[in-house]
């Protein structure tokens, strides 16, 4: 196991705190979140309890038993003490966390609009409610309501001042170049995913999917950032943050779910870093003005520029701004103003036709980009 000393907020150098990279903590989260370093986590996903209040059995029409979420650790004597436990793993979770990190809690309707008023309640800056909509979800046997077919997320940062990590432009690549939304279609975890005890039964009853996680760490941390599960389960953030080069740290309070986890997690294999390196960020490549395109002779003052239906075509100025239905400005400018639209992305609305193929002045840019 992998650790790192890690400095406490204003404590002096030489007192330093151990950050227990890789490991799983046995026993109850608050006090093993509390004992870590002030300040150090950079991205938390919380699976807590339900408290689902279940009231007997669930049967089936053909009157087989359902398996549904009835142990020990899902019981609360009552709200109250559901949301005093909720409170405290918050309030400890609030402490360990950087101030850009960002923190993820998934619940059903039975919990998670508790969590959610508490999480406001303690200061915490919600960014999105994420719906998990589950593509094979269990069916409402009594047909009495509605199936359940989804759960929230709820993704926050410490403050609205906060510069946490989101990784915007990867997600947009991999979504087919759309900006990924808050509702995300993804299967319950089955098959060879789902860990079994030694009887072959399922080994957790909530077990979160991969592919789940994969998205949250993909989308709000960095390769070599800590993350932390105050309900760690079977292991599913483990596994896929060992996979992806991220650092984890799990809290479990059952044995048999530790021992599983940990099972799971020796057993994964770590993507090749070459390909977890992060993708550069529009935001944080060099700036190139049209008018270098007309510099490198990419384009000359004169030539036709049109969007990709060829309903507007506009005139390239000398001067690197383009003129067209009588006005005159910068490529973002008269992109917005010829659509009667509050902005424009110039570069990826205005081409060139050659040869019947349309092509974005933006390979321009970006080949200009390429040479700096």
């Amino acid at each position: 196991m992998r650790k790192i000393a890690v400095k406490a907020q204003n404590a002096p150098l030489q007192q330093q705190a151990v950050l227990p990279l890789n490991q799983i903590l046995i026993g109850d989260c608050v006090s093993n979140i509390a004992n870590l370093p002030p300040k150090s986590i950079d991205l938390i996903f919380a699976d807590p309890p339900y408290n689902l209040q279940l009231q007997g059995s669930l049967h089936r029409p053909d009157n087989s038993l359902v398996d549904a979420v009835d142990d020990e650790w899902d019981q609360f004597e009552s709200f109250a003490a559901y949301d005093a436990f909720t409170r405290a793993w918050l309030l400890a979770a609030k402490q360990a966390m950087k101030p850009n990190a960002t923190i993820w809690v998934i619940g059903s309707y039975h919990n998670i609009f508790r969590i959610g008023a508490i999480m406001q309640d303690l200061g915490f800056w919600i960014l999105n409610d994420v719906v998990w909509r589950k593509s094979n979800p269990m069916p409402n046997f009594k047909g009495t309501r509605f199936a359940n077919a989804h759960e929230t997320m709820i993704w926050a940062s410490l403050s609205p001042k906060a510069k946490y990590t989101f990784n915007y432009q990867a997600l947009k690549s991999g979504n087919e170049d759309v900006q990924m939304r808050s509702d995300w279609t993804l299967p319950i975890c089955t098959g060879h995913e789902r860990l079994k005890n030694e009887d072959g039964d399922k080994l957790h009853s909530t077990q979160k999917p991969e592919g789940l996680l994969a998205r949250v760490l993909l989308s709000s941390s960095k390769v070599g950032d800590v993350v932390l599960d105050p309900f760690f389960g079977t292991g599913t953030t483990g596994a896929v943050a060992k996979k992806l080069g991220r650092n984890f740290i799990g809290c479990e309070r059952e044995h048999h779910y530790a021992k599983g986890a940990q099972a799971r997690i020796d057993s994964i294999v770590a993507l090749d870093m070459k390909l977890l390196e992060d993708a550069p960020q529009a935001k944080d490549a060099p700036r190139v003005a049209f008018s270098a395109l007309l510099e490198a002779g990419m384009l000359q003052a004169g030539d036709k520029i049109c969007d990709a239906k060829q309903k507007f075509i506009a005139t390239v100025r000398p001067d690197g701004q383009i003129e067209c239905n009588g006005l005159i400005g910068s490529i973002h400018r008269i992109g917005a103003l010829i659509q009667g639209q509050p902005s424009c992305n110039g570069w990826t609305f205005w081409g060139t036709h050659k040869d019947g193929k349309f092509m974005l002045i933006d390979e321009h840019r970006a080949k200009i980009r390429k040479a700096m």
